[in-house]
């Protein structure tokens, strides 16, 4: 099978690790920045051009986009999903999910818990928003915002105040949410492929962080997720159409929420903790889908 992992750089680790899964089941895989390709839209017959070459031989797709490339990567991805090559995760998923507000719109509609979330059109009636949620303290994140860029502790009403007067002021959209203090800086990541949880962990963010990202000097370790935060991660995974993702989960005293669903998670803090072949599951689910 020609497997292509659309990745900008095939030094990551997790491009790695699906590299060497797919090498060692036989497959001929390539690695390619999805900003190198032209698409070529025509009446039935849709292309793509990479390196003085159509892609035209490739089987499956897996997409590994960054956020900040979103738009362009989703274009290629579709292009593919154009052309018959089967894809892990779908390009109108990736885009669903990169939304969060859009992303939480959808989970709350499928009764799905997660922190009491506001989204307002640039209100300065902060006392309002605020009570909206429960008071303060308050998380404010970009709505597109990864990583833990973006996300903001806001301890007070007048500290609240300011970041949100900052992003109004950059017209950045900004949801307002409820700060989950027994939680203590930390959240769970379940690794989702095929509507199986296949890995798990607990990320702990470093003394004096509230988030807990890998990337802002957390910390992971192994963690078996009980039924209740089973069953919500993988209501969550289905209800975005994302059969291949990371869900983020933390606990509160009402049970487990739903803080985001991510489309393209990275597999090294995951394998680390888990012990488990991601990567290879991965690959077993394309082979699995490529003969249906």
């Amino acid at each position: 099978m020609n497997i292509v992992i659309l990745s900008r750089n095939e030094a990551l680790y997790s491009t790695q690790r699906l590299v060497e899964e797919a090498e060692r089941r036989n497959h001929h895989v390539e690695v390619i920045n999805p900003l190198n390709c032209d698409l070529i839209i025509e009446k039935e017959k849709p292309t793509v051009f990479y390196n003085d070459r159509y892609l035209d031989d490739v089987d499956a797709i897996i997409p590994r986009i960054g956020a900040s490339v979103t738009y362009y990567g989703c274009a290629v991805v579709r292009q593919f999903e154009m052309m018959n090559v089967f894809s892990t995760v779908s390009s109108d998923a990736i885009i669903r999910s990169r939304d969060k507000l859009r992303s939480f719109q959808h989970l709350s509609k499928a009764g799905i818990d997660m922190p009491k979330t506001v989204f307002t059109n640039y209100s300065t009636d902060v006392e309002k928003v605020i009570a909206h949620v429960g008071g303060s303290p308050v998380v404010i994140k970009l709505l597109e915002g990864t990583q833990g860029i973006g996300v903001v502790l806001a301890e007070t009403k007048n500290a609240a105040e300011s970041v949100l007067e900052a992003f109004n002021g950059l017209e950045a959209r900004a949801l307002v949410q409820e700060y989950i203090a027994e939680a203590k800086g930390s959240d769970l990541r379940a690794l989702i492929v095929d509507n199986r949880v296949v890995g798990a962990m607990k990320r702990q963010g470093k003394e004096g962080e509230f988030r807990s990202n890998l990337h802002r000097g957390g910390t992971y370790s192994y963690h078996k997720l009980n039924e209740d935060e089973k069953k919500i991660a993988l209501k969550a995974a289905r209800k975005l159409k994302l059969p291949v993702c990371g869900v983020d989960i933390i606990q509160s005293h009402r049970g487990p929420l739903i803080m985001e669903v991510n489309s393209t998670p990275g597999l090294e803090g995951i394998e680390g903790a888990s012990k488990k072949n991601v990567a290879q599951a991965i690959i077993t689910y394309i082979e699995r889908n490529r003969r249906l």
